[in-house]
C-alpha cells in the first residue's frame, strides 16, 4: 500500500508540481538572458573596454565564479576566502561534470538551474498542502521563478539548490515523514551556511505529538532537529583539519568587504536610512524599503501559515538584518520561502495578481541588468 502511494504521489509531482513550476522556471530563464544581452549590447554600442567583469563572465558572475573554481579545483588551490562557499554545490557539480566530459561550468549550470525548478515545483506542493489552494500554489511557482533577487537562481550559485533542500525538509516535517527530513537537513547544511536555520522550524514541527511517540520515533525526530546542525559542522570540521581554523567558514563572512560585523538590526536600518537621506546613496535606501516589505510579509506568515514557517522566516529576517553590510539582503530573504507563500497569499485578486507578476518580472529583469553591469551584488 505504501508503494502505490508512492507511486500516486510521484505521478502527482510530476504531473502537477513540475508542470506548474515549468512555465514560469522558463520566462525567468529568458528574462534573465535578455537582460545579459542588453546589456552586453549596450556596453558593445556606448561602454568603455573592457567592459565590466561581471558582464564577460555571463552566468558565472560575482559568486558563480568561486563554485565553478571550487568544482574544479577544490579548497586547497583558492584563496582562503573560498572557505565562506560551502561544499555540496562544488562537490554536485564536479561529480555531474564527468557526464558533461569534465566541463565543471555546465554541469554548474544544470545543478543550479534543475534545482530552481523543482525547489518552485516543491514551493507548489507545498502551499497545496498548507492552503488546498490551486490558484495559490500557481501563484507561489510563479513568485518562486521570477521574484527580483532570483537572477541568482539562474546563475551559478547555491540558492536555488538550498531552497530545494529546505522546502523538501519543510514537506517532510509537515507531512510527519521525519525520516526524510535528516538526510535533506544534512545536506542543507552542507549547502549554505543558513541552512542551520532550519533547526528552528524543526524543533517546532517535532515538538507535536512528542509526548504520545515511541522511543525510536522521539530518536528520528531528534534528528530531524539536529541534521541541519550536522551538515554545517561537517564542514566546519573539515576546514578545521585542513586549515587549522574550524570556524573560519563563518568568521570570514565579518569582513568588511563582505557582510561585515553583526550588529543589531535597527542600527542597520538607521545606517540604511541615514546613507539614503544624506549621502544620497540609494542602494541601501532600498534595502531599508525592501526591509519594511519583508517585516510585513512576516506578519501575514504568522496570521496565515503554521507557527514552523514564521519561526522559520523571523530568524531568517533578523540574521539578514543584523550584518552592517545589506547588500545582497533581498536575495536572503526572499530565498526563505514563508515570504514567497506570503506573497501568493496577498495577490489572491486577478489585478493585483497581475501587477504583482508584472512588477516582479521587471524587477528582476533591473537586478540581473544591474548585476551584470557590475553595479549590483545580487
Amino acid at each position: 500500500m505504501s508503494r502505490t502511494l508512492r507511486r500516486l504521489g510521484d505521478t502527482r509531482f510530476v504531473r502537477d508540481d513540475l508542470r506548474a513550476a515549468l512555465i514560469p522556471w522558463l520566462v525567468a530563464r529568458a528574462i534573465v538572458g535578455a537582460a545579459l544581452a542588453m546589456a552586453r549590447f549596450s556596453d558593445d554600442q556606448i561602454g568603455k573596454h573592457p567592459g565590466p567583469v561581471q558582464l564577460r563572465q555571463g552566468l558565472f558572475a560575482w559568486d558563480a565564479a568561486f563554485y565553478r573554481d571550487l568544482a574544479t579545483h577544490g579548497y586547497t588551490g583558492l584563496s582562503r576566502a573560498a572557505l565562506r562557499f560551502f561544499p555540496l554545490v562544488p562537490l554536485l557539480t564536479r561529480g555531474l561534470s564527468e557526464v558533461f566530459l569534465g566541463h565543471e561550468g555546465v554541469a554548474l549550470l544544470v545543478v543550479a538551474n534543475v534545482s530552481a525548478l523543482v525547489f518552485a515545483a516543491l514551493l507548489h506542493r507545498l502551499a497545496l498542502l498548507e492552503t488546498g489552494d490551486a490558484a495559490l500554489a500557481r501563484r507561489a511557482a510563479w513568485f518562486g521563478a521570477v521574484f527580483p533577487p532570483f537572477a541568482v537562481l539562474v546563475l551559478g550559485y547555491a540558492d536555488a539548490t538550498a531552497m530545494a533542500l529546505a522546502a523538501g525538509v519543510f514537506l517532510a516535517l509537515r507531512t510527519r515523514r521525519y525520516g526524510w527530513a535528516i538526510p535533506l537537513g544534512i545536506l542543507a547544511g552542507l549547502c549554505r551556511p543558513v541552512g542551520v536555520l532550519l533547526v528552528a522550524p524543526a524543533a517546532l514541527e517535532v515538538a507535536h505529538g512528542w509526548w504520545s511517540a515511541g522511543g525510536r520515533e522521539r530518536v528520528v525526530r531528534i534528528g530531524a532537529v539536529v541534521a541541519p546542525a550536522l551538515g554545517l559542522s561537517a564542514f566546519l570540521a573539515y576546514s578545521g583539519v585542513a586549515f587549522g581554523d574550524a570556524f573560519e567558514p563563518l568568521t570570514i563572512q565579518n569582513r568588511a568587504s563582505l557582510r561585515g560585523r553583526f550588529e543589531f538590526p535597527v542600527t542597520s536600518l538607521v545606517n540604511g536610512v541615514r546613507d539614503l537621506v544624506h549621502a544620497g546613496r540609494f542602494g541601501p535606501g532600498l534595502h531599508v524599503i525592501w526591509a519594511l516589505g519583508f517585516a510585513a510579509l512576516l506578519v501575514v506568515v504568522w496570521r496565515r501559515l503554521p507557527g514552523s514557517y514564521t519561526a522559520y522566516a523571523a530568524v531568517a529576517l533578523v540574521l539578514g538584518l543584523a550584518a552592517h553590510n545589506l547588500d545582497s539582503f533581498e536575495r536572503y530573504a526572499a530565498s526563505t520561502l514563508p515570504f514567497l507563500l506570503a506573497v501568493a497569499i496577498l495577490t489572491a485578486r486577478p489585478k493585483v495578481e497581475r501587477a504583482a507578476l508584472t512588477l516582479a518580472a521587471a524587477g528582476l529583469f533591473a537586478y540581473a541588468l544591474l548585476a551584470f553591469f557590475g553595479v549590483s551584488v545580487p
